[in-house]
């Protein structure tokens, strides 16, 4: 009889887990969202990601704006900036904006000293490590044009903590197709076979002279054992429609909660400076359920240990504290070697509740000028 029971004790122990996962899926923050079900989102842009980004010291850019008899208009929450300069330099013998390594095998993640844990920042000073001045572009005769680039794919690592440890994988797509682009952030708790829980978020819109202009984005949650949820956020220039189908006003380069990352890599890019510790940033933020002015302070240079070796980043901190039933508050750290990309986001519902996303291999770019092509069938997680 022994074995019987052994048999019915692990299907019990198997059963309470489940139990124990589904009432997490249904308490925890990452199923808040609007009342829509239909899923009615655009097609993903397919594109191939070929090569591996070798890391490289950022080279000075200038954007490629037409000639203006005044000054710049900047960003939001930043001051006015002179007209840029224009290049002298032919772009057929300008420096290469991006570095990229022929495709080869990523390198085996390293082994972190036993008293660091695998997430670990290793170093955080008050003044700029050494390693700090490849931060600076590097000087050339002239500065070269900006143009976006290509289609990249950054893998994460998950792990985090919900009332016991979470663990997972994240991936942030950039995907560009002329003037159009999409930035796509999915999430998976649990194991890739049988995931507790997926969120997607999705932003759909163009690229102008003031950056990314979103038009749509879509967030779709599944839960184990529950249907999928589905919050989508519209913008007409004028106004944004909420998930519940409120209207507000659209403030200008208003972004929302992925766009933001990648707007904040095309603004140090061409802003390197707004990267120095003590720099404050202001970002409007269309979220779910309300329009808002976030406001970021920028810390000092940090390595960080990961799977693809160390990185030196830069944190960028919201100053909003994360608060039970408030929204998610991320921070975000910024590789300048990997083309100012974002290596490291944390994202807190509170103090103890949080996942923690940290790359776990070098990023993946499209063949330069590979145009993103809908997928035949939308992609989807169960």
């Amino acid at each position: 009889m022994r074995p019987l029971r052994r048999r019915v004790a692990a299907l019990l122990l198997l059963l309470a887990v489940l139990a124990g996962h589904t009432w997490l899926g249904q308490t925890l923050v990452l199923t808040r969202l609007g009342d829509g079900a239909v899923d009615t989102r655009p097609q993903r842009l397919d594109v191939a990601f070929v090569r591996v980004l070798a890391p490289a010291a950022p080279v000075a850019v200038v954007a490629p704006t037409p000639r203006r008899s005044g000054p710049v208009t900047a960003p939001p929450g930043e001051p006015p900036v002179a007209p840029p300069v224009e290049p002298v330099a032919e772009a057929a013998s300008a420096p290469e904006t991006v570095a990229v390594a022929e495709p080869a095998p990523l390198p085996s993640p390293p082994e972190p000293p036993a008293s660091v844990p695998a997430v670990a920042v290793v170093a955080e000073t008050a003044a700029p490590p050494a390693s700090a001045a490849s931060f600076a572009p590097a000087a050339s005769a002239a500065a070269v044009p900006f143009d976006w680039p290509p289609s990249t794919r950054l893998s994460y690592r998950l792990t985090g903590h919900y009332r016991g440890p979470v663990d997972g994988s994240a991936q942030v797509q950039w995907l560009r197709d002329g003037s159009r682009y999409q930035v796509h952030l999915d999430v998976l708790i649990g194991p890739p076979f049988a995931p507790l829980i997926t969120r997607q978020m999705s932003s759909d819109g163009t690229l102008g002279p003031d950056g990314l202009q979103p038009r749509r984005y879509d967030e779709r949650t599944k839960v184990l054992f529950r249907d999928a949820r589905l919050a989508t956020l519209q913008f007409d220039g004028q106004e944004v429609q909420l998930a519940n189908g409120r209207r507000v006003a659209q403030p200008a380069g208003v972004q929302d909660t992925v766009s933001q990352f990648v707007q904040l890599s095309w603004r140090f890019t061409l802003r390197p400076e707004l990267l120095r510790e003590g720099q404050v940033l202001e970002v409007p933020l269309a979220l779910p359920r309300r329009v808002e002015n976030w406001v970021y302070d920028v810390r000092a240079p940090e390595t960080l240990l990961t799977p693809a070796g160390p990185v030196d980043a830069v944190r960028v901190q919201p100053r909003r504290e994360p608060r039970p039933g408030g929204d998610l508050v991320a921070e975000m750290w910024f590789a300048p070697t990997l083309q100012y990309l974002p290596v490291r986001i944390v994202i807190r519902q509170d103090a103890e509740t949080f996942i923690d996303l940290l790359i776990d291999r070098l990023p993946e770019q499209a063949a330069a000028g590979q145009p993103g092509v809908p997928a035949s069938t939308p992609k989807r997680t169960p």
